[in-house]
Parts: structure tokens; C-alpha cells; sequence
């Protein structure tokens, strides 16, 4: 009898949890390491909390397929996380935009997405001589706070061992075949003895592999900031996305009760990119970083495209680290980078920017046994 084979999944975002889940149910002894308090506490929870239904990629038509495609597997399989009790709008800007109205609607028709010319009274919200059209379109927003305490359930269910506030501090090979990952926790550090290590840790991707003396990927990173507002009443059961340029978007934001705000120009504050000569630990950056809100700069442009917007009041700001692939900056695509044997056998490396897109993923593992999906409980 083959021995159980071991894994260890290093990241407890959303895409480390599904992944530690499949490999579990696939037959794999499963152990998943996350650095925070809790799971989902990162990029996973600090985003729009935006259901992508390929809407928000004209220039990338694979983005916008494979983003249609899994909108209703994940809306099927976390039903109970979903919010859609609201209206969404996207609206194209008239000018510096990077498509038009009519490209706009060919563009969803081609990925198969639904799109309506919006009533008139939603028109009436917006300035038309900056506007040149809007409409209303099939998207939704997902709770954070549910989608954690999902996954805890799933994760328990399959048997996954989850450690909490535990780093990752080194990989290397052993001797017997397989890797040993060394983690540090509360009651000290501990030494795995594993198969397979997946590095799931998005903006610390990098970090990981240097522990693990493997040269980095190149990625380009972002301090993201994400506003979060009280939206005056008319707007109050809207969601709105200008395109497609340098606009704003506005999102409800279930696990708060508020919507996120967030603004192409403004959203950024600093960017840098990992490669040959050396990377930074963003995580680590962002307590030593000074930080002051751009939520006025986002508001003072936005209303300038929708004047109601001006009696949103800041509740207050998530800061994140937004990690992509210096490739996609021309098309604005957002590939899943999976990548096996990375510098060390055994060692492989994910990296995601779209909750709803996690399938690709998953799909793309090679676990002839693992069973399908069960829905969410």
C-alpha cells in the first residue's frame, strides 16, 4: 500500500482554502499554514468584494469569458454568501475612456453576458455630457465574513489540519525525497516533513520562495487602498462602475454593511516590482508606511460623473498589497499564474487576483480522484 501522501498549503486566503479542501478530498493529508489570526483576513477580504461577471475586462477577452463562466459556479456553490439584492450600473465615460458604448455591449454579448440599456432614471444620476451611456448588468457582490466562516466549515469537514499565526519561516529538501517546511507558531517552531508544498500567498509569493532560496517571480505590486462609505440614499441599492479608464467604482460591501469605493488613479498610493535585483516583504512595508486617505481625490472626481455622490460620507479604508503580473498591464488580464516545481521539486506557486475565478484553479490541479465540489453548507 502507497503511503498517504503530504501536503502543506501556505496561505489562508480564499484560493488556499479551496485548495487545501480539493487536495484533502483528493486523499492527501492536508495541512494549512496561515500567517494572520484568521483566515480570508487579507486580499481576500480588503477588495471590492466584487462577483466579477466579465463586465470589468473589454481588453481581455479570455478574462471576460473565463470571469463569466464561473460567476454561476460560484454563486452555486456559496449561495449563502451572496449578495444581489441591488442594481448595478456601468456606465461608459464619453471621454479618455478605453471603449465605447457600442464596443461596450459587443463585448458582452460576445462572452455572453447579460446587458440592458438602464432606465431612464438611473441615467438621471449621472452627467450625460460625461456619460455617453449606461447600463444595467448581472453582478454581484460576496460577505467576506460568511465566506471565512464557510470556509472554517468546508476546511474542518475535509479533515485539513489549519494552524493559525503560524509563518512560514524556511523550505528546503530532506534527505528521504519531499521537503521539509519549517513553522513558526505560538508554542514555537515547528518542523513539517511534506510532499508538497503550494505557496499560496499572493502578495508574499516571493517572500516564501526566498525562504526557500528560490530565486523570485517577477510581479509588480500595488499599496492599494479601498474606501468604505455610506452611500446617500438614492444610491444607497446601486452598484456603479465607470469605464473604462481612469474612473471610480463603488460596490456594496456586505461584511460592513457599507460599499467600497475605489478609484483607478487614486486607489494606488506606490507601486514596485519584484525581480532579479531583490524584492520587498509588503506586508511587513505597510506598518512602516505613513498613510493618508485619497478618498477625497476619489469623491472630488467622482462626483464631477455623478453628482448624487457628493453626500457619501468615509466610514473608513482597507489597505492591501495588489499583486499582478507586469504582463497583464497592457490588457488589464488577470491570469491564474500556477506554476509546479518552482526551484525545488515539489514546490509549486499560485498566484490569483478574482475570488470568483478560483475554479480555474482548482480545474487546472491534477487530482484524477479528487470528487467534485460540494456545495457550501
Amino acid at each position: 500500500m502507497q503511503p498517504t501522501p503530504i501536503a502543506a498549503v501556505v496561505g489562508g486566503g480564499f484560493y488556499g482554502c479551496m485548495l487545501a479542501e480539493r487536495l484533502a478530498r483528493g486523499g492527501m493529508k492536508v495541512t494549512l499554514l496561515e500567517r494572520e489570526s484568521d483566515l480570508l483576513l487579507r486580499a481576500s477580504l480588503a477588495n471590492q468584494a466584487r462577483v466579477h461577471g466579465g463586465y470589468h475586462y473589454p481588453r481581455s477577452l479570455l478574462t471576460g469569458l473565463r470571469s463569466r463562466a464561473n460567476l454561476p459556479r460560484f454563486v452555486a456553490e456559496f449561495p449563502d454568501c451572496i449578495e444581489r439584492s441591488f442594481t448595478k450600473l456601468y456606465a461608459i465615460a464619453s471621454r479618455h475612456s478605453q471603449v465605447t458604448a457600442r464596443h461596450f455591449v459587443g463585448f458582452c454579448r460576445r462572452i455572453g453576458a447579460p446587458v440592458e440599456p438602464a432606465p431612464p432614471r438611473f441615467g438621471r444620476l449621472f452627467d450625460r455630457d460625461l456619460i455617453e451611456a449606461v447600463f444595467t448588468v448581472e453582478e454581484f457582490a460576496f460577505d467576506a465574513a460568511k465566506l471565512r466562516r464557510a470556509c472554517h466549515g468546508r476546511l474542518a469537514d475535509a479533515g485539513v489540519d489549519v494552524r493559525l499565526s503560524t509563518e512560514v519561516t524556511r523550505i528546503g529538501p530532506h534527505g528521504r525525497g519531499g521537503l521539509v517546511v519549517s513553522a513558526l507558531g505560538s508554542a514555537g517552531e515547528d518542523l513539517l516533513w511534506v510532499d508538497r508544498v503550494f505557496n499560496c500567498t499572493y502578495a508574499r509569493l516571493n517572500t516564501l520562495l526566498a525562504a526557500a532560496g528560490v530565486a523570485p517571480i517577477p510581479l509588480r505590486h500595488e499599496l492599494a487602498e479601498m474606501a468604505l462609505v455610506e452611500m446617500p440614499e438614492p444610491l444607497a441599492r446601486l452598484g456603479v462602475t465607470v469605464m473604462c479608464g481612469p474612473f471610480f467604482s463603488a460596490m456594496p460591501f456586505p461584511s460592513r454593511g457599507v460599499h467600497s469605493f475605489s478609484h483607478v488613479r487614486y486607489t494606488p498610493h506606490t507601486s514596485w516590482t519584484d525581480g532579479p535585483d531583490g524584492i520587498l516583504d509588503g506586508h511587513r512595508s505597510m506598518g512602516a508606511t505613513a498613510r493618508q486617505s485619497h478618498f477625497p481625490l476619489m469623491l472630488r472626481d467622482a462626483v464631477r460623473y455623478m453628482p448624487l455622490l457628493a453626500d457619501c460620507r468615509q466610514v473608513d479604508s482597507l489597505w492591501e498589497i495588489k499583486t499582478v503580473l507586469p504582463a497583464n498591464d497592457r490588457d488589464d488580464g488577470r491570469p491564474i499564474l500556477l506554476e509546479h516545481d518552482v526551484g525545488l521539486p515539489g514546490l509549486s506557486c499560485v498566484l490569483a487576483a478574482k475570488i470568483d475565478n478560483v475554479f480555474d484553479m482548482l480545474d487546472a490541479i491534477p487530482m484524477a480522484d479528487a470528487p467534485p465540489l460540494r456545495r457550501a453548507a
